[in-house]
C-alpha cells in the first residue's frame, strides 16, 4: 500500500519545522489575482448592472439577456420549497429550526446603569439595516450555507437580506432556493464571483448596497471581500476547509478515517490532520482511509487534499496533542476521547469543538445548531464563528446629570490640557464652572 498521507512524529528532529510548513497557506496573496479583482470592482462601480450582466454571461455562461432575468421572485423560492420531497423538506425544516433555536440564545439586548455620580451609562444594540450573503452556486451547491448565513441575520432583526448565488449555465439547485425561502431571504440574485461582491458593496441600479457581506466563496470572492472591507463589513477571509481529529482509547478507525475525509473531499487544498498517541490506531486509520477512498465519489479531490496538506501525527501524550491543536487553531476539531469536556478546557484556539466519539463534524455542517461559518487558516486564535452578534452593532449611551457631570468634566479638562487640546478642555470646563 502506497503512503497516502505524510506520517509525522513529534519525536523526529525536524518535526517543528515540517509541521509549521504543513500549516502554511496564503488565501489571497497572489498579485495577479488582486489586480484582476480590483479591476472587476472598478468596472462594476462604473458600469453597474450592465457590467455584472456581462461578467455573469462570460464566467457563468448564464443565458440571461437582461439584468432583470438574474433576480428570482419570492414565488420562485416558494415553488422550490413546495417542490421538495417530504423527506427532504422535513430535513431542511429541522436543520433551520435547530440553527434558529441556537442563534436565538445569542441575541444581545441593550443595557444601562446609573453610576455613583448619578450619570446614566450603557449600550444600545441595533441590527444592521441590510446585509448581503454569498452562497456558492451551481448544481453541487450548499443549502446549509444559506441557513447558516441568513438565519442568524434574521434572528438579529436585520430587515433586508440580499442573497447572491452563481448559477452556471442558468442552473441552480432547487434546495438552495428552498432554503432561502425558509430562512426569510428578501431578494435573490443569480450572480457570483468578485462582481457579486462589488455589487453588494457599492450597489448597482438594481442591487442595493449592503452594510455587511458574509458567506464563503472561491479565491476571487475572498479577494473581493478583502478589497471592499471598509466600504462594508465582512465576516472573514475564509480559507480552505480544515479538520483536526484527535483520538485516544477505544475508537473505531473507520469512523475516524471517514471524519478525516469529510473535509478532504471539499477541496484539493483542504487540510485534514489526524493526531493520536496510539501508533496502532494511526496504522488502522491510515488503512481505513485507503479503503474508503476506493468507494468515495470525490476520491480524486480527497486524495489530492490529504497528499498535499494532510498528515497523520504520532504524539507522545495528550499534552503534546493539546499544544499542537492550539498551534493549528483548527476550523473543526474533533476530540474522540472518553472525557472530551475535560480535554476541551485546555483548548484555547478552535472554531468549533466536536466532543466525543459520537459527534462527527458533519453534524455541525448541517443540523447541530451552531454556525458552520468558522475561522480558518489559524484565525481561530482571534476570531469566532459567525453569529447573531455579526449582524448587530453596539452604540455607547452616555447621559450626564447636572451634578454628575462636574467631576467628570474636571477630569476631562485636566487630561485634555495634557494632550494640548484646548477646545476639548474648554468644552468640558463649561460644564463644571459657573
Amino acid at each position: 500500500m502506497g503512503k497516502l498521507m505524510r506520517r509525522l512524529s513529534t519525536q523526529e528532529q525536524n518535526f517543528k519545522q515540517v509541521f509549521k510548513d504543513l500549516l502554511a497557506f496564503e488565501t489571497v496573496s497572489d498579485p495577479e489575482l488582486l489586480k484582476t479583482v480590483d479591476q472587476i470592482i472598478a468596472d462594476v462601480r462604473q458600469h453597474g448592472d450592465a457590467h455584472v450582466l456581462k461578467l455573469t454571461q462570460q464566467f457563468d455562461r448564464h443565458p440571461a439577456h437582461q439584468f432583470s432575468e438574474l433576480e428570482l421572485t419570492q414565488e420562485a423560492l416558494k415553488a422550490a420549497f413546495e417542490g421538495l420531497t417530504t423527506e427532504v423538506r422535513k430535513a431542511l425544516e429541522m436543520a433551520a429550526e435547530r440553527v434558529r433555536e441556537f442563534h436565538q440564545a445569542q441575541k444581545q439586548e441593550g443595557w444601562t446603569y446609573v453610576d455613583a455620580l448619578g450619570n446614566t451609562l450603557g449600550q444600545k444594540v441595533t441590527p444592521l439595516d441590510r446585509v448581503g450573503i454569498y452562497v456558492p452556486g451551481g448544481l453541487a451547491s450548499y443549502p446549509s450555507s444559506v441557513l447558516m448565513n441568513a438565519v442568524p441575520a434574521h434572528v438579529a432583526g436585520v430587515p433586508e437580506i440580499i442573497m447572491v448565488v452563481p448559477a452556471p449555465n442558468g442552473e441552480l439547485n432547487p434546495l438552495v432556493l428552498a432554503a432561502a425561502y425558509l430562512a426569510g431571504v428578501s431578494r435573490v440574485f443569480t450572480i457570483g464571483g468578485a462582481q457579486a461582491v462589488a455589487a453588494l458593496a457599492y450597489g448597482t441600479e438594481t442591487i442595493p448596497s449592503v452594510d455587511k457581506i458574509t458567506g464563503p466563496g472561491n479565491r476571487f470572492v475572498a479577494a473581493a471581500k478583502r478589497a471592499v472591507f471598509g466600504q462594508v463589513g465582512i465576516d472573514m477571509i475564509a480559507g480552505p476547509s480544515e479538520i483536526l481529529v484527535y483520538a485516544e482509547g477505544a475508537n473505531n478507525a473507520k469512523w475516524m478515517a471517514m471524519d478525516v475525509l469529510s473535509q478532504a473531499e471539499h477541496d484539493t487544498v483542504a487540510q485534514a490532520i489526524f493526531i493520536t498517541p496510539d501508533e496502532q490506531l494511526l496504522n488502522e486509520v491510515e488503512q481505513a482511509i485507503e479503503e474508503h477512498l476506493a468507494a468515495l465519489p470525490k476520491a480524486d479531490i480527497a486524495r489530492t487534499s490529504i497528499a498535499n496538506r494532510g498528515a497523520l501525527v504520532l504524539v507522545k501524550d495528550r499534552q503534546e496533542a493539546i499544544d499542537l491543536i492550539n498551534q493549528v487553531a483548527p476550523e473543526h476539531l474533533q476530540l474522540c476521547v472518553e472525557d472530551p469536556q475535560a480535554m476541551a478546557e485546555h483548548i484555547r484556539h478552535a472554531g468549533a469543538i466536536f466532543m466525543g466519539r459520537y459527534t462527527p463534524e458533519a453534524i455541525g455542517d448541517y443540523c447541530a445548531g451552531p454556525n458552520h461559518v468558522l475561522p480558518t487558516s489559524g484565525t481561530a486564535r482571534f476570531s469566532s464563528p459567525l453569529g447573531v452578534y455579526d449582524f448587530q452593532k453596539r452604540s455607547s449611551l452616555i447621559m450626564c446629570s447636572e451634578q454628575g457631570v462636574k467631576p467628570l468634566a474636571k477630569t476631562a479638562d485636566i487630561l485634555a490640557q495634557q494632550e494640548n487640546l484646548d477646545a476639548h478642555a474648554r468644552s468640558a470646563r463649561y460644564r463644571y464652572q459657573d
